[in-house]
């Protein structure tokens, strides 16, 4: 809609940072309500999910709107299986880079790369309307969803300097991971059972957030007509940001700072002076206690009872007891996220920090491509093009380069960098 005066009226533009105020789709996927602190797919109470349903379950029900049938389900989890294998270009890919290369960037290279080996997929080479069928559509959703565990597996082993493992189709989605991680190729090997459920809780908690950062850029990204693999390689890169995937990582790195629970009410002090950053509290959207949080806290114990109990976890309970109980954090509603606990689950199951974010993204892929679907389907789809409201220079024209002089905004290196410019210029010209 567009807010206009007449016909040579280009209308109003809404300045909205951050777009937290606009709304580029119509979705079915997913329900956020932050001031009350709710989290529904498709309908479904995230807590409810995390209780009695699967990552692949609940993956199918982000995916087609309904939960499966016993048989929809196996004929999904088949397919997903029946695509775990890898490339071993990508493969290749993966070994060849630096044994201390951050995961994310590893992960970003390797999704992008699929694309390439998996052309049929490219709406460049056979048409935009390529798309238009739900085969091609599906096999593209299974290829990903079956690849992302066996490519994150794959990224571990090499940072460890281990060849990568290929995946079991015996074996449950999440069971396989972890047989992957920690296997080394001995196929009678079977991951902890409790172990592997409490990562499919996580993933399940992880699998779809509405129009967060990353899940926009796979919107902003497909709606130029690229291939779904270049779209979520995009998302990918968002989702490395330290704003959005990383967070849990800085909760750790912040328990760790504090050290002791005698120290926290001087931490706290140092937060309320601006001082210190408090990491796992506040969301943008939840306003309220994050529903995925009170699962996670819940989980730490199951997960701690078979590997042991992480020190840093009563730092962190008594820091949620005493922020929950200060005044100055309940007036802006700070209250503890899903990174607060997610970190402290990854440690305790042998997982490294800078490994946290992959395992974001491997329950994500299922939310990304849920709205890639949703956006192919959707008739109001139009390439994104946000407006700007233009603050710059108005007209000005050419001077020849021998009239110009140093500008203001430039630093005393790139003064420097122009003035051995000029010198080698009137040497090269014989002056």
């Amino acid at each position: 809609m567009v807010i206009s005066t007449g016909k040579n009226d280009n209308g109003l533009k809404l300045y909205d940072p951050g777009y937290l105020n606009t709304a580029p789709v119509i979705s079915r996927i997913s329900y956020i309500d932050g001031d009350a602190g709710i989290l529904r797919y498709r309908g479904f109470p995230i807590e409810e999910l995390a209780e009695k349903s699967t990552f692949t379950e609940v993956s199918y029900l982000i995916m087609y709107g309904n939960l499966p049938s016993e048989s929809q389900l196996a004929a999904w989890e088949f397919n997903i299986s029946q695509h775990s294998a890898v490339p071993q270009g990508v493969l290749d890919i993966i070994q060849a880079m630096p044994h201390d290369a951050h995961p994310m960037g590893m992960l970003v290279n390797a999704m992008s790369a699929l694309s390439v080996y998996h052309p049929d997929a490219n709406p460049a080479l056979k048409g935009l309307d390529i798309y238009n069928s739900k085969q091609v559509r599906d096999k593209q959703i299974a290829r990903i969803i079956g690849k992302i565990t066996t490519i994150a597996a794959a990224i571990n082993l090499r940072l460890a300097g281990r060849p990568p493992v290929l995946p079991s189709n015996e074996l449950s989605y999440t069971e396989n991971f972890l047989y992957m991680l920690d296997s080394f190729g001995n196929r009678s090997y079977k991951p902890n059972p409790r172990l592997t459920r409490a990562l499919d809780i996580i993933f399940i908690l992880h699998a779809e957030h509405e129009m967060n950062c990353s899940t926009s850029a796979v919107r902003h990204l497909s709606s130029s007509g690229v291939d779904v693999y270049t779209a979520v390689a995009g998302a990918i890169g968002a989702l490395y940001g330290p704003l959005h995937g990383g967070a849990n990582e800085a909760v750790l790195k912040m328990l760790s700072e504090i050290g002791t629970v005698e120290n926290i009410p001087a931490f706290i002090e140092g937060v309320k002076a601006r001082k210190r950053k408090l990491s796992g509290f506040g969301h943008r959207v939840y306003k309220n206690y994050d529903p995925r949080a009170k699962v996670l806290r819940k989980l730490t114990e199951e997960v701690f009872s078979i590997v042991g109990r992480d020190p840093l976890i009563e730092i962190a309970v008594a820091l949620e007891k005493i922020a929950l109980s200060d005044e100055y954090f309940i007036k802006r509603k700070l209250y503890p996220n899903v990174d607060f606990y997610s970190g402290l689950i990854y440690r305790a199951m042998g997982f490294q920090p800078e490994f946290f974010t992959i395992l974001f993204a491997i329950p994500r892929m299922a939310g990304y491509l849920a709205h890639w679907r949703e956006s192919l389907d959707d008739p109001d789809t139009k390439i994104m093009r946000p407006q700007q409201v233009y603050v710059g220079e108005w007209l000005r024209h050419y001077t020849p380069i021998n009239q110009r002089t140093v500008s203001g905004n430039t630093d005393k290196l790139g003064q420097l960098a122009v003035s051995n410019a000029s010198k080698r210029r009137l040497a090269g010209s014989g002056a």
